[in-house]
């Protein structure tokens, strides 16, 4: 292994994360780069280089942050795909799995190659013309006081019906815990190849959750009558105040590749988490009811907004 590259998140402090690889990578004699933009918050000894030509120069990469910041690891690497190994610095994931202290050892099968890969699939998305993928979901969100959004499914070329909702949320298994989930829809395996097609409150029309093959291509496309609508991409905006046009969805296996270590202990945790998402209680309560390891990882977790 000759380079590894470095996906940070946003806006939290990496400073001690970053300091622990650049020292790793100091001894072993390993190539550590960033993209260019962040090359203000690392030392002078990792490279900062294009962000559009970093996931082709590494090995692999190292996503420092929360899930947030993995999706868009995976997503730098879609055109070819390297494995993904991620810090955790956010609240619990599902992505994630390495805390900063066993950074080290990680760091070391990562170079022994002492890892399992998990394979990930993505939505291969054309908005309105525009190529984009993503790993957790895709949605089509009203502006607020805009009114609705209205939007047609077709599925294989075959029409469905119509939406009428506040937002119309299409997910892939992973995704099934974030936006889809909150909007009522199912929980889908990780194990599980489909696509899910949750309304968000729904005036009219389609009012529940389609779960669809990965062989079937989607088609949803806005109205005339609907209001302006924003495209979000894993959360992210990608198109604002579209008043027409269409998405078309395909379901990509194989796009993005996530470093285990411990599978077994990735699949059990969880599964607690997604046991936990109904109950309502407070973090520290939640905390009482981990298992002793993770209790112990969870120590710092930051209260509640």
């Amino acid at each position: 292994m000759s380079g590894l590259g470095l996906v940070l998140h946003p806006t939290r402090d990496v400073t001690e994360v970053v300091g622990i690889i650049a020292r790793w990578a100091t001894r072993h004699r390993k190539t550590l780069m960033v993209r260019a933009e962040d090359k203000h918050r690392v030392p002078a000894s990792v490279e900062p280089v294009p962000e559009s030509e970093l996931a082709a120069r590494v090995d692999a990469l190292i996503s420092i942050g929360g899930d947030g910041t993995m999706l868009g690891a995976l997503r730098s690497a879609i055109l070819d795909p390297k494995p993904v190994l991620g810090v955790h610095l956010g609240r619990l994931g599902f992505l994630v799995e390495v805390e900063p202290p066993e950074l080290p050892e990680a760091l070391s099968r990562l170079l022994s190659k002492d890892f399992t890969v998990e394979s990930h699939a993505c939505l291969a998305c054309d908005v309105c013309g525009d190529d984009v993928v993503a790993f957790n979901d895709i949605a089509l969100v009203r502006q607020p006081g805009s009114g609705f959004v209205t939007a047609t499914l077709a599925v294989d070329g075959q029409q469905y019906g119509y939406y009428r909702a506040d937002a119309v949320v299409v997910s892939t298994p992973i995704g099934s815990t974030a936006y889809s989930y909150a909007a009522g829809g199912p929980l889908i395996s990780p194990a599980a190849d489909a696509v899910v097609v949750t309304p968000s409150a729904p005036m009219a029309g389609i009012s529940r959750s389609v779960v669809l093959s990965p062989e079937e291509k989607i088609r949803l496309e806005l109205e005339a009558n609907s209001s302006a609508v924003v495209v979000e991409m894993d959360g992210l905006v990608f198109r604002d105040a579209a008043t027409e046009g269409a998405v078309e969805i395909s379901y990509r296996r194989n796009a993005g590749l996530v470093v285990r270590f411990d599978p077994l202990r990735y699949q059990e945790r969880n599964q607690l988490k997604m046991g936990l998402l109904d109950l309502p209680f407070l973090p520290e309560q939640l905390r009482e009811l981990l298992p002793h390891e993770l209790r112990k990882a969870q120590e710092e977790l930051p209260p509640p907004c």
